[in-house]
């Protein structure tokens, strides 16, 4: 495949038609930098799969181009996918001081934090690699430490948003860099590639500090304690909660590894700021009266094992809701996993306490962190691209995006619907489609960090050849809670004959014991038994066999 001469390629390998594996390659000549390597959770369809990547085997091919991974922001839909990235291409990555700290953590626990060159970027400080004299530009979203990246290449100018909103009074004080994007509108710009996440709503998104009054409502109105459920990245969420607690005299508790991760980094670089004393740990919890303290968990999204799943059904081991206390779910619900948090608040609202969470009338208690309708077209008037491209989003949404680009009518701009694996090739010429690459998903299991395969088929195939499949089947009466009968091991393509060893009897132990273990709440919850199930079964089988079938819970409810 041959570059037109002085032509820009532009290359997604993910986050066209899908949230998430946000990845895409540019690429002028024989060089080639990557923007961002994200990751996306998996459809409830795929049992056994924890997280799917982007399928990188035609970046592979053409390793020897890649100069570096820029990255935009440190949400896991941007950075997620690069330990496997890194691992085969260990290229240097570029981003703001707390994206690489969050991708320092992630390095760390795959072993690679030294192997692999981090270079921190300030926002107007531009830097050459190659033929790419490249900006990052700040921006406001979510999560601290978010920018924009303009890349200046001989074709031209190519600016990618990466997550964005216009947000006139961020909590830190950092606007959004509208100077610098009409800057380089006023140069001239060849490409702009724009987030579409929320194209469908008009208007404008809220500010940050939207969220502060129903805040400030909650802490002076709550008898219990408040318990605050929000993005383990939302840095400007947490000091809000932090510095309303300090004001209502109420001591701080940090619960869930990521939110505990999250928030040590934070501090350290600065981005949060904690009063001296007031943080308390989990296992002191008991001993302050429950008016006088403000826990900030992780588990916005009720992954089964998650912190605040966990201790909706009773089981987690240093926090309890009681009657009177408030729980704030301050995050939004990931297309997708409604059911689940559905399912959680219901348990929640079971135990006694008032759950707050967005929707309904009043201040919001979540605000997002993606430009509506008015801040995309404000945006694609300072830079007036010459071709403006759709980027992070399902197609309907790049469409209407594109749409709404073209809606502008700005003189001599082409908007362009691409989607994973099309080439998009820009030049003074024009525009054209210059063919595909071949892109996929890469379905993962986390907990051993193995790849399980290219596309789900050949995942199926490839898992059930060599390790085989086994179902634990267990009667569960819906009246008690309790097991009926001895719960059943069926296998499939694991093993020929039964060892003597009662390899299948320690498996209905586990079973039993792993329900017989678990409380009420989680036994009438069923995705939470079969995930412990799972989990259980899993690591005893992987024990004692060094083989891991894929395991598939089934709950007779009697």
């Amino acid at each position: 495949m041959n570059t037109v001469s002085n032509s820009v390629q532009l290359i997604p390998l993910g986050g066209l038609g899908e949230f998430g594996m946000n990845m895409m390659a540019l690429r002028y000549g024989g060089d080639m930098v990557v923007i961002d390597c994200g990751l996306m959770f998996p459809e409830p369809e795929l049992p056994g799969v924890d997280i799917v990547v982007p399928d990188l085997a035609w970046l592979l091919r053409h390793r020897e181009q890649v100069r570096a991974v820029l990255l935009t922001h440190a949400h896991e839909d941007h950075i997620g996918a690069l330990p496997y990235l890194l691992d085969q291409i260990p290229v240097p990555l570029y981003g703001s001081e707390f994206t690489l700290a969050l991708v320092e953590s992630r390095l760390r626990e795959y072993g690679m934090q030294d192997e692999i060159e981090r270079r921190v970027v300030r926002p107007g400080e531009p830097f050459t690699l190659g033929p790419f004299q490249i900006e990052f530009i700040h921006v406001t979203h979510s999560i601290v430490g978010a920018c924009a990246i303009a890349i200046t290449t001989p074709a031209g100018v190519v600016i990618h948003t990466g997550d964005f909103k216009i947000d006139p009074s961020p909590t830190d004080n950092l606007s959004f860099d509208l100077h610098k994007f009409a800057d380089y509108g006023a140069r001239g710009v060849l490409a702009l590639l724009s987030d579409s996440t929320n194209v469908e709503r008009r208007g404008h998104t809220g500010s940050e500090l939207a969220v502060r009054d129903r805040f400030d409502e909650i802490f002076a109105t709550a008898s219990g304690r408040i318990v605050i459920c929000c993005f383990t990245s939302s840095i400007h969420r947490i000091q809000l909660a932090v510095e309303l607690a300090e004001e209502y005299a109420r001591r701080v508790c940090f619960i869930g590894r990521s939110m505990e991760n999250n928030t040590e980094i934070a501090h350290r670089l600065g981005f949060l700021r904690i009063p001296d004393r007031m943080l308390i740990r989990q296992q002191e919890l008991r001993g302050f009266p429950r008016e006088a303290t403000c826990v900030v968990i992780a588990g916005s999204q009720a992954e089964p094992m998650s912190a605040l799943a966990r201790v909706a059904v009773r089981n987690h081991k240093h926090l309890e809701l009681a009657a009177g206390d408030t729980v704030v779910l301050s995050s939004r619900m990931i297309p997708g996993n409604e059911k689940a948090i559905f399912r959680m608040i219901n348990h929640l609202f079971k135990l006694g306490a008032q759950v707050i969470y967005p929707g309904g009338d009043g201040p919001p208690v979540h605000v997002s962190g993606h430009a509506s309708q008015e801040e995309l077209k404000l945006l694609i008037n300072l830079v007036r691209p010459r071709h403006f491209i759709p980027v992070h989003g399902e197609f309907r949404q790049l469409s209407l995006h594109a749409q709404l680009a073209r809606s502008l009518r700005i003189p001599g701009l082409e908007a362009h619907l691409i989607e994973d694996g099309a080439i998009l090739e820009l030049d003074a010429r024009g525009a054209r489609h210059a063919g595909s690459v071949p892109v996929g998903k890469v379905l993962i299991d986390s907990g051993s960090g193995d790849e399980i395969a290219e596309e789900r088929v050949v995942r199926d195939r490839r898992h059930l050849a060599e390790d085989g499949i086994v179902l634990p089947v267990v009667a569960i009466s819906r009246a008690t809670g309790q097991i009926q009968n001895e719960p059943q091991i069926i296998t499939s393509g694991f093993i020929g004959e039964l060892p003597g060893d009662g390899l299948m009897a320690g498996a209905q132990d586990v079973v039993r014991r792993t329900v017989q273990q678990s409380n009420l709440e989680e036994r009438e919850d069923q995705t939470v038994i079969k995930e412990k199930i799972r989990i259980e079964l899993r690591r005893y089988l992987q024990k004692e066999t060094r083989k891991r079938p894929m395991i598939l819970p089934v709950i007779l409810e009697v």
